[in-house]
């Protein structure tokens, strides 16, 4: 079956459908991963987005156990190829039944090249994915243009709050759309991980009195969590040590008045250089973001920068004067180096411990 990408410029990209046969709209990222596309699937960070692979042979292995949540988050998958044939010993399934499984809309067979370049040189932009071939563009545009993303902290949280059993530390994880790993990379240190619901008062956690807070990645504008940032303001006035990834760093910053901003086509991949300006070292990060925090918008009383993005100079970390507590942009829960920036978890436990 025919399918068709409109992008909001006009834009159209002609390929097969894949997936749910049903119409689609969303804005239009792309990653750049060689590997890990169910993990893409299974990011929160996905929601309200649609995402474009770069590498141009996706499903290869098929469907395996490397799942970052219990469902795909994505509004629509973009490939130029989508392997019919999946191998390897721990494969489950194919991808396509699986974008079939989780009603996710997808176009294979185009120029997903030409496409990254146009996201490249124009920005991100809002698209459709649709199979409609008598498709109007002068009724389709302008809901284009009007899309908008909304509230998806809220959807990808989880509802309730969850304990992970360990005899370490105690960590409260405040879920914002969190990847399992994250939890799973403290629990496998010993921690006990208490998962809370992204809009969980603060005064719960504290009462609580977890050895440390963890703030996890997920979706969306981090401007428009105005309720959350009031919460984090609280507990930045705790002495707990706190540790935030993605999301939870940008909301950190905006809790102490810095500013982030949207940047023009996101950071999306697992081949992102970070430069820890302690020791000058980098690291090959695997990152998934749309906003940055502007580094110079941070008091330098409250928070100094602590990694920067060796490709384009954005900030990728802050280290906060007088408290325990430091924020990355990328994530150390992934492994594209393999796993070459592991030790935060490490330094965010000896922090718990007052080492």
């Amino acid at each position: 079956m025919k399918a068709f990408l409109i992008l909001e410029d006009g834009t159209v990209f002609t390929g097969t459908s894949i997936g749910a046969a049903r119409d689609m709209i969303s804005e239009i990222v792309f990653n750049t991963s060689m590997t890990g596309y169910l993990e893409v699937l299974t990011d929160p960070s996905y929601a309200g987005q649609a995402v474009v692979m770069t590498y141009p042979l996706i499903g290869n292995y098929g469907v395996t156990p490397d799942m970052e949540s219990k469902r795909a988050w994505p509004d629509g998958y973009i490939v130029r190829e989508l392997s019919r044939m999946p191998s390897n010993f721990r494969c489950e399934g194919g991808l396509e039944d699986f974008l079939k499984e989780q009603d996710i809309p997808g176009i294979a067979g185009i120029d997903t090249r030409a496409l990254t370049k146009r996201l490249r040189e124009k920005g991100t932009m809002n698209g459709m994915i649709t199979t409609n071939e008598n498709y109007d563009l002068h009724q389709i545009l302008p809901r284009l243009k009007g899309y908008a993303i909304g509230d998806v902290v809220s959807q990808a949280s989880c509802q309730e709050r969850y304990v992970l059993e360990g005899d370490g530390p105690r960590v409260a994880l405040m879920d914002f759309g969190a990847k399992n790993n994250i939890a799973r990379s403290l629990n496998q240190r010993g921690c006990q991980v208490t998962v809370y619901p992204a809009h969980t008062p603060a005064d719960e956690i504290i009462a609580a009195d977890p050895d440390g807070i963890m703030l996890s990645n997920g979706p969306g504008d981090p401007q428009m969590n105005v309720s959350i940032i009031e919460e984090l303001k609280k507990l930045y006035r705790t002495e707990i040590p706190i540790f935030a990834i993605c999301l939870g760093h940008q909301l950190m910053a905006l809790a102490n008045g810095g500013k982030t901003y949207k940047l023009k086509y996101g950071h999306r991949g697992g081949n992102h250089p970070v430069k820890d300006l302690s020791d000058s070292r980098v690291y090959i990060s695997s990152q998934n973001h749309g906003y940055a925090v502007d580094a110079s918008s941070m008091d330098p009383a409250v928070a100094k920068e602590a990694f920067v993005n060796v490709n384009d100079g954005t900030n990728e970390g802050l280290r906060y004067i007088g408290k325990k507590i430091f924020t990355v942009q990328f994530h150390p829960e992934a492994c594209p180096g393999p796993k070459d920036s592991g030790y935060l978890f490490d330094r965010f436990i000896d922090m718990m411990k007052g080492v």
